[in-house]
């Protein structure tokens, strides 16, 4: 078990456990981790520099979205991840860029990553698919950004 954890380009999801443990999922690697969820967000976000309020900022600023708004972590890495519910508690984390599919069996969303892990959360479809498209607006309002920078240099 680890003490803390640090988001990095292979980070796929970070789920809650209870109030003091996280399930981190990596491409490659499954870490439990005695740190919650919001925590090793906050730190990641932190390490990169900024907050995790800074970056939530960040995100209203951008496409508008200040309720369960998906995060920037990293811009240049274009690391960005979706809270499942309010981030005011801790709340599971997904990473937009390794999904390959989602999809309901009951009152339970499975999401299917590209290297074929399989993760199983409560909450409802329509949640999953707003949290989706909200990180992909993020995601193409960071892209236009850099290719508006790339232009005017």
């Amino acid at each position: 078990m680890q003490t803390q954890y640090e988001i990095n380009d292979e980070t796929m999801a970070i789920l809650t456990i209870d109030k003091n443990y996280s399930e981190v999922y990596e491409m490659n690697d499954h870490y439990i981790v005695e740190q919650a969820s919001n925590k090793i967000m906050e730190d990641s976000c932190r390490y990169f520099g900024s907050s995790l309020e800074g970056r939530r900022k960040g995100t209203e600023y951008m496409i508008g979205v200040n309720y369960k708004a998906p995060i920037i972590v990293e811009e240049s890495k274009e690391i960005i991840f979706f809270p499942t519910s309010s981030t005011r508690e801790n709340s599971n984390w997904i990473r937009l860029k390794y999904i390959k599919s989602y999809y309901r069996d009951g009152d339970v969303i499975f999401i299917v990553f590209e290297n074929g892990t399989k993760i199983a959360i409560k909450t409802s479809y329509g949640i999953i698919d707003n949290q989706v498209l909200r990180a992909t607006r993020l995601e193409s309002a960071l892209r236009g950004r850099k290719t508006s920078k790339k232009t005017v240099m």
